[in-house]
């Protein structure tokens, strides 16, 4: 078993000249994590499965290089506003501003240089705690937000073997922000044989967000009763996700949408969705503070990149669940507003929760 404890290296350098950090956490039963400060990224997640065997169940690639280049937001942190904001535009207090548009004619996950795709600053590494805080200043204009922006990520592995990440925002004037981590997961490990689609899901939510054809939230709330979008008990991820007789999944060709868990942040974190393994038996149950979670089948995973493993990802290799406040938010008076202060804090308390299950 190794060694718990932290550790820090050189993860690589960027054109600029800058290092990027990566700090490696190790609990007491062998789990280990790697964050690099590129994009505040979780690199590498290491547990067991039913019979003590480890995997790294995340995806990601073994270089600097490979990261910038060929941008998927593997594991990265997503800002300022994550998911879509529609024709890349908002009106916040009576002001219009135009932000970047990277999605056709929308803004997504921050746009063209979002926080993925900036080196965070290690600044505090308590070995004790199993904990690493990661710095951003986004100053104002950057993408075309408004006011200077002062955001910390800080991860902490347990000794029960979750992980959790605590971003948290401050500004000197009115924006937008809506963070969030786009992990992309799969329990086999990553590189297995076969794909995430026999994972079984639940997510307890009787509600989740239709789309348009540019994946841009209609404003309804519709129920999952009686149809695809329904995981309130546990199953296979396979059985819809190509269903292509439902005019959403169309749409996103798969799942990539956002569900209801509830109206506007909760004082503490509650359980988002769940998530098993019937091959390996791994099990992980997510859990934040946020009112929506945003689930993604990895639709779009076309065999052009290569992961760490040295197998290429293909559709439907690994799925993301984003814990999050509802896309496009700004436009859509009826949502929760994600609209930040001076004085305010912006705070999402997202936790990754590892287990087993018997019989696998």
């Amino acid at each position: 078993m190794e060694r718990s404890g932290l550790s820090t290296e050189i993860f690589g350098t960027l054109a600029n000249g800058e290092t990027v950090e990566a700090v490696t956490l190790t609990n007491a039963n062998g789990m280990s994590v790697k964050i690099i400060g590129y994009g505040a990224s979780i690199q590498s997640v290491c547990v067991p499965d039913a019979q003590g065997r480890f995997a790294d169940v995340t995806t990601g690639y073994a270089t600097l290089d490979e990261y910038v280049a060929q941008p998927h937001f593997y594991g990265a942190t997503i800002g300022r506003v994550a998911n879509r904001i529609a024709h890349a535009r908002f009106t916040l207090d009576g002001e219009e501003y135009i932000v970047s548009a990277n999605d056709d004619a929308n803004s997504l996950h921050g746009g063209d240089v979002g926080f993925d795709k900036v080196n965070w600053t290690v600044t505090t590494c308590d070995a004790a705690a199993l904990s690493v805080t990661l710095r951003h200043f986004s100053p104002h204009g950057d993408q075309g937000y408004p006011g200077n922006l002062n955001v910390t990520a800080t991860y902490q592995l347990r000794a029960d073997n979750a992980l959790s990440v605590t971003y948290r925002a401050t500004t000197d004037a009115p924006t937008c922000v809506n963070l969030t981590n786009h992990a992309y997961w799969h329990l086999s490990g990553e590189g297995a044989p076969h794909d995430a689609m026999d994972h079984l899901l639940t997510i307890p939510a009787e509600h989740y967000l239709p789309v348009d054809s540019g994946l841009i939230p209609t404003g309804e709330r519709r129920s999952v009763a009686g149809s695809v979008f329904d995981f309130r008990t546990p199953k296979p991820i396979r059985d819809h996700v190509r269903d292509f007789a439902d005019a959403q999944l169309r749409h996103g060709r798969g799942y990539d949408h956002n569900w209801i868990i509830d109206q506007d942040v909760a004082s503490e974190a509650r359980i988002l969705a769940e998530l098993k393994d019937p091959h390996s038996g791994r099990t992980m149950t997510l859990l934040s503070n946020q009112p929506g979670v945003q689930f993604y089948a990895g639709n779009f995973f076309d065999g052009s990149t290569t992961g760490k493993a040295g197998k290429s990802y293909h559709i439907g290799d690994a799925i993301a669940l984003e814990p999050q406040m509802f896309p496009d938010a700004p436009n859509q008076p009826s949502f929760a507003s994600v609209a930040l202060h001076p004085g305010d804090v912006y705070e999402n308390v997202i936790v990754w929760q590892f287990g087993t299950t018997a019989g696998a």
